[in-house]
């Protein structure tokens, strides 16, 4: 049962990724990568101004992570839908998403790896997500259902380190 939900929830957010990048397709067929802000030199690395995931919603959390520097930000996705000229159809069982980006010393994107990360909410209950590799940072779904004040606990393994972070955010 707990390989279903996992699946569930995998495709819940590939489905709601998609949705957020329905705009930016969109643009690029009309226009092409040249036209489109974000897209210009290398094809596929986002630009100061694109539309990269890792840099939308509220910064949550910066510093370090293990042997990495690191940076979380959290995103209301619904909002976003919205603000993006769609309407979220249906019940999203995950009203936001965290974007985890992480750095080396050198300063070049960690970008492939497993993690995970429990959101204890106001009420004190706690809920675990798996962190997925995409769009260069690692994202999880979580669900924030209230305002409040919410600790975060982020775990993340690449390469054979380990790294793990603990800070709060508090949903207005």
């Amino acid at each position: 049962m707990r390989t279903i939900g996992k699946a569930v929830r995998t495709a819940l957010c590939g489905t709601a990724l998609m949705l957020m990048a329905l705009p930016g397709i969109s643009a690029a067929a009309e226009k092409g990568h040249e036209g489109m802000s974000g897209m210009q030199g290398d094809h596929g690395k986002m630009q100061p101004g694109g539309h990269d995931m890792a840099k939308m919603g509220d910064k949550a959390f910066s510093g370090k992570i293990g042997p990495w520097n690191g940076e979380a930000r959290i995103m209301d996705m619904k909002a976003h839908l919205e603000a993006s000229g769609m309407k979220a159809q249906g019940a999203m069982p995950n009203s936001h998403h965290i974007a985890f980006t992480l750095t080396d010393a050198a300063k070049k994107p960690v970008t492939e790896g497993k993690g995970t990360v429990t959101v204890t909410g106001p009420d004190k209950k706690e809920a675990k997500s798996e962190f997925m590799a995409m769009q260069g940072h690692f994202g999880a779904d979580v669900n924030l259902p209230k305002p409040g004040k919410y600790t975060f606990k982020a775990e993340i393994e690449s390469g054979g380190r380990k790294g793990s972070a603990t800070f709060s955010y508090t949903l207005k």
